[in-house]
């Protein structure tokens, strides 16, 4: 889908047909956005703007100078941007290609900052004079989407403490949900920091005016906010998870210790049952009388009695219990 804003008379206008170029020069198209676009669509957009759009491919690369570079007449950019998905973040790859004053983005999937921006070009025109505004603009949404999503973190991790301070349902699925919200965090976190790259880079160029210079600097330090309540996240999940790990050792040593002193109180038990279950004579048991098997099965159970409070009294008194 190829969707072109461009200035007449005042007023920025849409055209969503790659035909409508014949008719609109360079310095009055303030933004060309693709999404998902035709391989005509993509041709005509290079043709108008005389340079190359980068593929996805490209988009994709994660070296330094693959994710910003410049030309003699142009500016290319790369970034990510996160989607939520029901478990985790995705990132998507957008190019930002920038001709004189004109803006050029790539995308494969519709992205809520950009639906936004290009609600706000047609009601305010004059907030968006070139294309260098949009893409300060499309930033801004994105930082400031970030921010929100940063929130949401926050509050889940809230909602994992208050689970582990009350102890409820403290299992392994609870430290899966936690190192996945980790995985999360450091996901916006790299989304971040890419930002941050791209708008150094930005301030340093000599092809961008001026005038935003304010306005790129003050992303830059809603950036390094961002930074820190991602490290602070990221350190409160690491707290949480070793608490989660502790309490499951506890849990697990509870049950052991209970196994051992169980183990503990039925080992002199067996010991006298074993020993008068053997076939010999045995002191005080009366094997002649028959009517003395009672007694036998009395003193028998007496000293299995006798042995377990003797335990008992030992683990008492050693404080084991």
């Amino acid at each position: 889908m190829l969707s072109i804003f461009y200035k007449e008379n005042g007023k920025i206008l849409l055209s969503q047909s790659e035909k409508d170029f014949l008719s609109i020069s360079l310095a009055d198209t303030i933004w060309i956005d693709l999404v998902q676009p035709t391989g005509a669509e993509k041709r005509a957009v290079e043709a108008f703007m005389g340079t190359e759009i980068q593929s996805r491919a490209q988009a994709e690369e994660i070296e330094s100078s693959s994710r910003y570079f410049e030309s003699d007449d142009a500016i290319f950019a790369n970034t990510n941007f996160l989607t939520p998905g029901p478990d985790e973040y995705m990132m998507q790859a957008v190019s930002f290609t920038i001709v004189d004053e004109t803006l050029a983005t790539l995308r494969e999937v519709p992205l809520r900052s950009f639906t936004e921006l290009q609600r706000r070009i047609q009601v305010n025109p004059r907030q968006y004079p070139s294309g260098f505004t949009v893409f300060a603009s499309i930033l801004d949404q994105r930082v400031d989407l970030d921010a929100d999503m940063i929130e949401l973190l926050s509050k889940e991790i809230s909602q994992y403490a208050r689970r582990i301070n009350e102890e409820e349902d403290i299992d392994q699925e609870l430290l899966l949900d936690i190192s996945q919200m980790q995985e999360n965090t450091m996901v916006v976190r790299e989304n971040v920091v890419d930002k941050q790259r791209l708008i150094s880079n930005l301030m340093r160029s000599t092809k961008v005016p001026r005038s935003l210079e304010n306005r790129l600097n003050v992303l830059l330090q809603d950036i390094s906010s961002l930074l820190s309540h991602t490290n602070f996240c990221f350190e409160r999940l690491e707290y949480l998870q070793d608490t989660v790990l502790g309490l499951i050792n506890l849990e697990q040593n509870k049950i052991m210790k209970i196994l051992a002193v169980v183990s503990v109180f039925l080992m002199p038990p067996t010991l006298i049952a074993g020993f008068y279950g053997m076939n010999v004579r045995l002191p005080m048991i009366d094997a002649d009388n028959p009517n003395a098997a009672v007694w036998n099965w009395i003193i028998i159970l007496g000293l299995m009695v006798l042995s377990c409070l003797i335990v008992w009294y030992l683990f008492r008194r050693k404080k084991l219990l």
